[in-house]
């Protein structure tokens, strides 16, 4: 065991977080730690770091215990170092060896003393044990897979924005290799590409990871254990995020029946109490009845911390049929090319994903749909009768200081009543007298979600969404899903949140190479639709690869007479191998063509329009890829056995 909370209580002044709550932490886990926002996560956290201390209860670490935690607040380091060398501070011990290399090297450059040379040796077996020789690769590498360019790796760490900082970080605190790596929000500031590649770099790692996140398809294949922060205890299940949503809700059924039960009897024996207390002969059996409720542990309502969204968003006015015609439109910032010549059309209806990597031009998309932004060249036409609301980080500045949140919403013009728009704040986090906060002493979290809850109330027909899911948790999102299910009207989002994409998207947009890629399909479609395109590219490369060529047949010395029969033998079992061979090369050379045919059918988007084209096409391609990898094992085997004869 790495780590152990044994029954913790912590408080923060009157307020309890956790009560009588434990957690054994073993190595090589993977857990999720969830729950709503401000249940008490990121304290958790720092309990287990032991920057908080409990205060009832036993935290018990083991000696030689390391943790790695990062978090949003560490964007606050100050340094001229360039990004690679910051990384490489995760080698502290290795960094420190090599000044002392380098220091003694120069003193050894004038005089040599044998005594100083023994100790080099030393330092550099030292270096090498701790992990000196590999950690400017080995940090490059990370970087890398966290979206930096090669050239980007000698940039001054100031020159970067807060989300690129963070991702230097967390590339210094993955090379640290804790015990025990804490990531809050690890995805936040990331782009899909730099998502997955710390997904498949994080299911390699040696220790245990323990993730704070509101991104469901990353704690999916992340973790294989949830504990989750509920009624101040902490709750503990085994499976990723899917399995624990199905476990809670059996639990929930199960924990609201008992607590049903226990209500029942409870109010059975105080109605006998009020029944018979004024009468003497029952009244010690009522006394007693009194002091075994007081001593009953009572059972606790479970608490629904997801709610349902039951009124409607309508638009106020109808659109056309076309919402946004983009004509030959180019747009770039000095020489970065973000659109070259891109042409597409946004149709009444729909809800469209704008998805990619960072720096492709996603938000600028959508300023320059907004009308926000200008072309460079080309055309962007706007639709009749079109409402847009927009929202961004940048849209907080249209807030008012001065009011409250209730009087922000108000002012959207929706016609919802106050119960209605508390409602609606209840899903964006707020709730009961916090609807009455100021705009001014909000956080910028906080001031995010009244811009969303705003943009998302008006009676526009047409929404445009960047990065919405930020400062929401889980329960948010599904609940901004469900806004966003009811909404009559068409939006075009950029997140990097795949659940949500996944539920609120009937197309997938991808801005490459200047072009505007274009799937009629949700997230998951689109996700296979690139697997098999990768794979028929795949395969259309390694089919035109050269063939390998045959042994050819060497002259042969004259044998003795006795032998010449049984080279005769040999002769023409060679033969036999060999027009097998030719056969096998010339068959499996059809079915390669044949295979590169079904496959660029499959890699095309129309095909998937058709279900019954569709399935029989990737029947058909299944089957003929079994054959491929038959025939494949059989022509090396082929081609091991006419090597022999010619050895």
């Amino acid at each position: 065991m790495l780590l152990s909370l044994n029954n913790i209580t912590f408080e923060f002044g009157a307020r309890a977080i956790l009560q009588n709550a434990s957690w054994h932490i073993y190595a090589n886990e993977r857990i999720g730690l969830i729950g709503p926002n401000g249940t008490g996560k990121s304290t958790l956290l720092k309990i287990l770091i032991g920057e908080y201390a409990v205060s009832e209860g036993q935290v018990n670490r083991s000696k030689t215990l390391t943790i790695g935690y990062f978090h949003q607040d560490l964007q606050s380091l100050d340094t001229d170092d360039d990004i690679l060398h910051v990384a490489m501070g995760a080698y502290e011990k290795a960094l420190e060896i090599d000044k002392e290399i380098k220091e003694l090297e120069l003193e050894l450059h004038d005089e040599s003393d044998e005594k100083e040379l023994n100790r080099l040796a030393e330092l550099y077996h030292d270096f090498d044990l701790a992990g000196g020789y590999e950690m400017e690769y080995k940090s490059a590498e990370v970087l890398e897979g966290l979206g930096f360019k090669t050239i980007d790796l000698t940039r001054s760490f100031k020159e970067f924005s807060g989300g690129w900082r963070m991702r230097v970080l967390l590339a210094k605190m993955i090379l640290q290799n804790p015990d025990i790596l804490l990531l809050d929000e690890p995805t936040n500031h990331l782009d899909l590409p730099s998502i997955e590649w710390i997904e498949k770099y994080l299911q390699g790692y040696p220790g245990s990871v323990i993730i704070v996140s509101h991104d469901r398809y990353f704690l999916d294949k992340m973790v294989t254990k949830i504990v989750e922060i509920s009624q101040q205890t902490l709750n503990h299940y085994t499976g990723n995020y899917s399995y624990f949503e199905k476990e809670k809700e059996i639990r929930n059924d199960f924990q609201l029946r008992e607590y049903e039960n226990q209500q029942e009897f409870i109010s059975q024996q105080e109605r006998f109490i009020d029944r018979f207390k004024a009468k003497a002969s029952k009244a010690k059996q009522a006394q007693s009845l009194v002091k075994k409720l007081d001593r009953l542990e009572k059972i606790e309502a479970p608490i629904n911390e997801t709610s349902k969204i039951n009124f409607s968003f309508q638009v106020g006015i109808q659109p056309g049929k076309i919402m946004t015609t983009l004509s030959h439109v180019s747009k770039s910032y000095g020489d970065l090319h973000i659109l070259n010549n891109a042409d597409a059309e946004i149709m009444r209806g729909d809800k469209i994903a704008l998805i990619g990597a960072n720096g492709k031009g996603k938000s600028t998309l959508l300023r320059l749909i907004s009308g926000n932004e200008g072309v460079d060249n080309g055309n962007i036409t706007p639709g009749h009768n079109i409402e847009i609301s927009f929202y961004a980080q940048h849209q907080l500045e249209a807030l008012n200081m001065n009011d409250d949140i209730m009087e922000e919403l108000k002012m959207s013009g929706s016609g919802k009543n106050e119960q209605e728009l508390r409602e609606l704040l209840g899903c964006f986090l707020f709730r009961g007298d916090d609807v009455f906060k100021k705009i001014r002493v909000l956080s910028g979290g906080e001031k995010a979600r009244v811009a969303l809850a705003k943009t998302i109330i008006s009676k526009a027909n047409y929404l445009l969404l960047d990065e919405p899911t930020n400062h929401l948790d889980i329960s948010s999102v599904k609940m901004l899903i469900q806004a966003l299910d009811k909404f009559e009207g068409t939006y075009v989002l950029v997140s990097h949140d795949r659940y949500f994409i996944q539920n609120t998207a009937n197309k997938i947009w991808e801005i490459e190479d200047g072009k505007i890629s274009i799937f009629d399909g949700n997230y998951t479609e689109w996700e296979d639709f690139k697997k098999r395109k990768a794979l028929a590219e795949k395969s259309k490369g390694s089919a035109n690869e050269p063939v390998k060529e045959l042994p050819k047949p060497i002259a042969t010395p004259e044998l003795p007479k006795q032998n010449i029969s049984i080279q005769k033998e040999k002769n023409k079992e060679e033969k036999k191998l060999r027009n097998e061979f030719n056969k096998l090369e010339s068959d499996l050379g059809k079915l390669n063509f044949d295979k590169n045919k079904l496959e660029h059918l499959l890699a095309d988007p129309e095909i998937y329009s058709n279900k019954e084209k569709f399935q029989a096409t990737e029947s058909a391609y299944n089957l003929i890829s079994i054959k491929v990898e038959q025939m494949k094992e059989a022509y090396e085997k082929l081609f091991e056995q006419l090597m022999d004869f010619e050895s």
